[in-house]
């Protein structure tokens, strides 16, 4: 099925957003939480939408959390979250098809916590994957020596010059995203993974140090560095 009036498929955003963020040490749900004068999740939105191509941008919260209600937004938010972070993105999956979504459209779905993304970081994915049978996603060569830990202590060293670290957005068409969702269950740890396990290869492309995911208490000072240094 086609999506537009010239046969085109389009582009949609996913943002996964109800997270606890209880890792991070903060009050409450870290996308909440301010960074250079905004709410976290503020500057994520704000990346997506500088992205014309995408058509509209579905934000998946926790049943209940209110902050889109005191804070509107361009996005459409949804309180369809779910217990893991694979059933927020299948259902934020099936609303989008509510909204006019087809399957054969591709969906970017993209960290809420992962600020510091930049139109330009988007745009290369989808320049990168717009012809790929399969999709794929930002990710970084690793660029340190990698370990296994046992016990407190290092049980092996790993060769680190085939590891990549995964970012996000990750880009899939949206059938073949539900299917790897679906097949996978919860346990997945992110869109490339669901769809690894259908046996498909996603594409690695070249994202950035500073897309990482605002995870610990320090990275809040970190990403504010970066975002205020941006402003200057």
């Amino acid at each position: 099925m086609t999506s537009d009036s010239r046969g085109k498929p389009r582009y949609w955003a996913l943002v996964p957003c109800a997270g606890s963020g209880s890792r991070a040490g903060a009050a409450g749900p870290k996308q909440y939480e301010r960074i250079a004068g905004h709410p976290l999740v503020w500057h994520t939105l704000a990346a997506i939408a500088a992205v014309k191509r995408i058509t509209r941008t579905l934000v998946v919260v926790a049943p209940g959390d209110g902050f889109f209600e005191r804070n509107p937004t361009g996005a459409l938010v949804v309180p369809c979250g779910g217990a893991t972070r694979a059933a927020s993105v299948a259902n934020g999956l099936y609303e989008l098809c509510r909204v006019g979504a087809t399957e054969s459209d591709w969906v970017l779905v993209h960290d809420a916590a992962r600020c510091l993304v930049t139109p330009e970081l988007i745009d290369q994915l989808i320049d990168a994957c717009e012809g790929d049978p399969v999709g794929g996603l930002l990710a970084q060569r690793l660029p340190d020596t990698l370990k296994r830990e046992q016990d407190g202590r290092v049980a092996e060293t790993l060769p680190r010059e085939d590891k990549w670290l995964a970012q996000t957005p990750q880009m899939f068409r949206i059938g073949l995203l539900m299917q790897a969702l679906e097949a996978a269950g919860p346990g997945v740890t992110d869109e490339a993974h669901a769809v690894e396990s259908l046996g498909h290869a996603p594409r690695l492309v070249p994202g950035s140090s500073q897309n990482f995911k605002v995870t610990w208490h320090d990275d809040f000072a970190l990403a504010e560095a970066v975002l205020k240094g941006r402003q200057r």
